[in-house]
């Protein structure tokens, strides 16, 4: 992914669009995402929030991550849709799930973090790096 991008909830009710290609794209496997996605891990594409425009009215919780900052988490009302994620700890940054890109064939996983909560049978691609917990911020 190079290039500005969309997509949107299954209903399409809420939509989003964003100015820039993604920072990173990854797959976290913290017990938090497990339980959110409904599946062994969240894969997502990581912006900088500035960069989003969102059309539609989604709804939002908040948990304590297993960083332990705040995560607040959107999804759509009408569909259930998971949409964004986006901690307190750096609210600059939003990551958008997968499955809502209008073209998921763009995505490609960069790095898996959190693999201390994987799932034993998950198979982690050896060729992206792994991080036990959330990987240190550039400097």
């Amino acid at each position: 992914m190079d290039q500005a991008f969309s997509g949107g909830c299954a209903c399409q009710s809420i939509r989003y669009t964003v100015a820039r290609a993604p920072l990173a794209m990854l797959n976290c496997h913290c017990s938090d995402c497990q339980v959110s996605s409904g599946a062994p891990f969240a894969s997502g594409v990581v912006i900088m929030t500035a960069d989003l425009a969102l059309t539609g009215e989604p709804r939002y919780y908040t948990v304590k991550g297993s960083s332990g900052a705040l995560v607040s988490r959107s999804f759509c009302p009408a569909c259930g849709t998971p949409l964004l994620t986006q901690s307190a700890a750096n609210p600059h940054v939003t990551s958008i799930r997968f499955p809502t890109l209008d073209d998921c064939s763009a995505f490609k996983p960069m790095l898996d973090i959190y693999t201390a909560d994987a799932q034993a049978w998950v198979c982690l691609d050896a060729d992206i790096p792994h991080f036990p917990q959330s990987p240190p911020a550039p400097a």
